[in-house]
């Protein structure tokens, strides 16, 4: 798998324009599809303790509902690595100029 990941790397990091700011939207939002659910899963087991509907599957069942009805909160969550991206790339322009 490390094989798999690092020609991914090797891939992206050799891509320019378009095509790597689509697969950095893709990648963001598999982030924020798959694994801020965890996240957030997580932390409010946690704080808040266990979830009301049951499991992580199904926290991620009503995720995956939420975004396919249109919610804003929702769709924030899911784009939320790349408005992160964006706001670093942002910050580091800022710092360079």
């Amino acid at each position: 798998m490390s094989n798999r990941l690092r020609r991914f790397w090797q891939h992206y990091r050799g891509t320019r324009g378009v095509w790597r700011e689509l697969l950095t939207a893709l990648l963001c939002l598999i982030i924020g599809v798959l694994v801020m659910p965890c996240l957030i899963f997580a932390a409010g087991r946690l704080y808040l303790g266990p979830y009301a509907h049951g499991s992580l599957f199904s926290l991620w069942r009503d995720y995956l509902r939420g975004l396919a009805a249109g919610s804003r909160a929702f769709w924030f969550i899911a784009l939320g690595p790349y408005l992160l991206v964006w706001l670093l790339r942002g910050g580091r322009r800022l710092l360079h100029n």
